[in-house]
């Protein structure tokens, strides 16, 4: 019932290179960082200005200034923030790009490649290829921080290099390379530095040939008339040098003594990690088979299909799961075939990170959230140095935009004012507060950052308006601008959500305290949402500020999702004012995140029309590659892992929703999917839910953790609310009749 599990068998390219760029569920897989061109990288064919030193990458030094721009704001001063800056040029992150390509180049063979395949395991993370005799194996180990490739075929003749000359690779790279005999196998090793710096990386591969003969041939080596070669390879990132050789004779210990053979040993280590996990969940739409049989390259032009639904569900699992392990996913995945990667490779943080990670919790992939916190808790200290500096404020302010290293707030310019963006830490820190209410247990580290963005709001929230509610300013809705004012302004919808989500969040995790009693005041004294002129939920609610339809964020409905500020149970006005602002809202540039992230939303509104409508959007509008990882824009125009990463998010919130006290079942299913079966899903409450429904009705169950009552709601309407009282250690069978 888990759905398909294997991705497809396609023809490769005609082609005589057997090219391995692997990156994967490790720890490095064979991506870095980088900085290779010290003042200037091509980035999206946008020429931009890189830090040349360490004091451009810090945050604005704006808080002596901060007093004079909220008194010309709230004064009417609608640009008043465009001056809010210290003049830099807009700087971009470090680029996130690839180390190098692993090669393998065969003898030329003759006739046809209509026999060349390959398939993905999605539940082991092997990648296995095959033409005639010759097969190649290879995944990246979630247990050893290895990439290994086992290639098997009679008379096996081959040269290995390492290549680092991917497209966009920059001039200027000093690069090294070494090829030698050792008593443990065959060592290639690729050194790359940076011009101007210390900084560099090594790529180091181990091969252990079985048969035949192996001799160096620079830059590589060369075997000839094996039976197999097994390649174990790691990037690591360094100053100085590497010890090459220590690298060798560790990748050495990951092999088994005796006759075992290495490549099974290896894949068993890893899959024990591996696939437990991508088996949590499953979903079964009911999908015919000869349908569910069909590679992905013929799947994906299907977009009425169920199987396509339950195929990228299962791929979207398997690539948020294998593009986790350090840090949580980037624009790219983890992956990405050139220097010149999109918006630098990185995080951007004010809507793509979590729409990413948005089915962590539910769908069961603590380790998404372990490496989503790994981000956060390793930035700390740059996001106090945000807080002190931007905004001389105690606590904590998140960046939009990070490398993954420095969480310095430094990415911004007029038309994406980023540094006046003050709801990215409660919007990072809610997955992890979801986690905590799924398992039921609070993170001491997760209570002691709420702390800090609740401190953060007590020294910026200063400002009153004439009826004696606070006001966000200035503030900012990514990534849009009222219609009559300029981006930075005042009471965003979001700034006001996550403001009072933060507060009352931060005092929950804090009872008893003096502390909490104060945050809680704060929150209370922020002013309501506003509703405009067209009935729709506002993106500012200060007056006089009008909306602009037109834009692929949705940053005012922050409140309808992720949060529970508004729903149609408990705040039916502002649930139908925010229904119409979804109504309103307009795709833009057609953007994946835009179109999912709407779909999410209408989830959470019961409207299953506009969900199968924004899947539709994104099934349709050729958004997915043969591989099943997506594209930012239609026509797999900029890779990009939003769509096929956010997907999975999609399908369980049409089916199952939950709270700490409440679950929501069938709440938005499209008619297009009459049947199905969705397993292992587990709630904020404590319980794990099994789902099947027919035509003819609907039956769930619940096996709960812990011992409490919920309330129940079905997809039959608003007021069908029922107590339901749960045991732990008890199943709880539902049956819902017709929904």
């Amino acid at each position: 019932m888990s759905g398909p599990v294997h991705g497809t068998w396609e023809p490769a390219p005609a082609a005589r290179w057997e090219d391995a760029f692997l990156s994967g569920n490790g720890r490095h897989g064979l991506m870095v960082f980088g900085d290779p061109n010290r003042d200037r990288v091509i980035v999206n064919h946008h020429t931009l200005v890189r830090p040349n030193g360490s004091e451009h990458a810090r945050p604005p030094a704006l808080a002596a200034e901060l007093p004079q721009l909220q008194d010309r704001l709230l004064a009417g001063d609608v640009t008043a923030a465009e001056g809010f800056t210290d003049g830099r040029e807009l700087q971009w992150v470090q680029p996130f790009h690839p180390a190098f390509q692993i090669r393998l180049r065969r003898p030329a063979a003759g006739g046809e490649l209509d026999d060349y395949r390959r398939e993905v395991d999605f539940t082991t993370g092997a990648c296995t290829a095959t033409r005639g005799g010759w097969r190649s194996q290879v995944f990246v180990s979630r247990a050893d921080d290895v990439i290994v490739q086992y290639v098997t075929e009679p008379g096996l003749t081959t040269d290995v290099t390492l290549d680092h000359q991917l497209p966009g690779a920059p001039y200027g790279l000093a690069v090294g390379h070494s090829a030698v005999l050792t008593p443990d196998g065959a060592l290639l090793t690729l050194r790359v530095r940076y011009p101007g710096s210390d900084r560099a990386y090594t790529g180091v591969t181990l091969a252990l040939v079985t048969g035949g003969s192996t001799r160096t041939s620079l830059p590589g080596i060369r075997v000839e008339s094996a039976r197999s070669l097994l390649l174990l390879t790691r990037v690591e990132r360094h100053t100085g040098e590497l010890d090459a050789l220590a690298e060798s004779r560790a990748l050495r210990a990951l092999l088994p003594d005796g006759d075992e053979n290495p490549y099974d040993h290896l894949l068993a280590r890893h899959t024990d990690l591996h696939r437990a996990a991508y088996l949590r969940v499953g979903l079964d739409l009911g999908a015919d088979d000869s349908e569910r049989a069909l590679p992905g390259s013929e799947l994906v032009s299907r977009s009425k299909s169920p199987a396509l639904l339950e195929r990228l569900f299962a791929a979207g699992r398997y690539h948020l799961l294998s593009a986790s392990g350090m840090l949580p996913p980037r624009l790219t995945g983890l992956w990405t075939g050139d220097w010149n990667t999109a918006w630098s490779g990185a995080f951007t943080t004010d809507a793509n990170v979590n729409l990413q990670t948005a089915s962590a919790a539910a769908a069961a992939l603590p380790e998404v959230t372990e490496a989503h916190a790994a981000l956060i808790h390793g930035q700390l200290d740059h996001w106090r140095d945000n807080a002190r500096t931007i905004f001389g404020a105690r606590g904590v302010m998140a960046p939009a935009h990070t490398d993954g290293e420095s969480g310095h707030v430094y990415h911004f310019n007029r038309e994406y004012p980023l540094h006046l963006w003050t709801a990215g830490a409660d919007w990072l820190l809610k997955p992890l507060v979801d986690h905590d209410e799924t398992r039921g247990e609070r993170d001491p580290r997760t209570a002691a950052v709420l702390a800090e963005v609740a401190r953060f709001y007590e020294d910026f929230l200063t400002r009153t308006d004439s009826d004696g509610n606070l006001v966000v300013v200035p503030s900012y809705s990514p990534e849009n601008r009222p219609a009559n004012a300029s981006w930075g302004t005042l009471n965003a919808a979001m700034d006001l959500s996550a403001a009072r989500h933060a507060l009352r969040t931060a005092a929950d995790y804090h009872p008893g305290t003096p502390e909490a009693d104060r945050w809680r005041d704060l929150a209370d004294r922020l002013p309501p949402h506003r509703i405009n002129a067209d009935g729709a939920l506002a993106e500012w609610a200060w007056p006089g500020l009008e909306d602009t339809y037109d834009h692929r964020h949705l940053s005012h409905l922050y409140g309808v999702w992720p949060l529970d500020e508004i729903t149609p149970y408990d705040t039916p006005d502002l649930a139908a004012a925010a229904h119409r602002a979804l109504e309103l809202r307009g795709a833009e540039n057609d953007s994946a995140h835009g179109h999912l992230h709407h779909a999410l939303i209408a989830a959470r509104l019961r409207d299953g029309g506009r969900v199968a409508h924004a899947l539709d959007q994104v099934l349709g509008g050729d958004f997915f590659h043969a591989s099943l990882m997506s594209a930012h824009y239609p026509k797999r125009d900029v890779y990009n892992a939003d769509a096929a990463h956010t997907l999975p998010a999609v399908l369980i919130e049409m089916l199952v929703q939950s709270t700490p006290d409440r679950l929501v079942l069938l709440p938005a299913l499209p008619p297009t999917l009459p049947e199905g079966r969705l397993r292992g899903v587990r709630t904020r409450f404590g319980a794990e839910v099994d789902l099947t429904w027919t035509p003819e009705g609907a039956t769930a169950v619940l096996k709960p953790s812990r011992s409490l009552r919920i309330e129940l709601r079905t997809s039959s309407g608003d007021g069908d609310a029922q107590p339901l009282d749960l045991v732990a250690g008890e199943d709880r069978v539902l049956t819902l009749g017709t929904w």
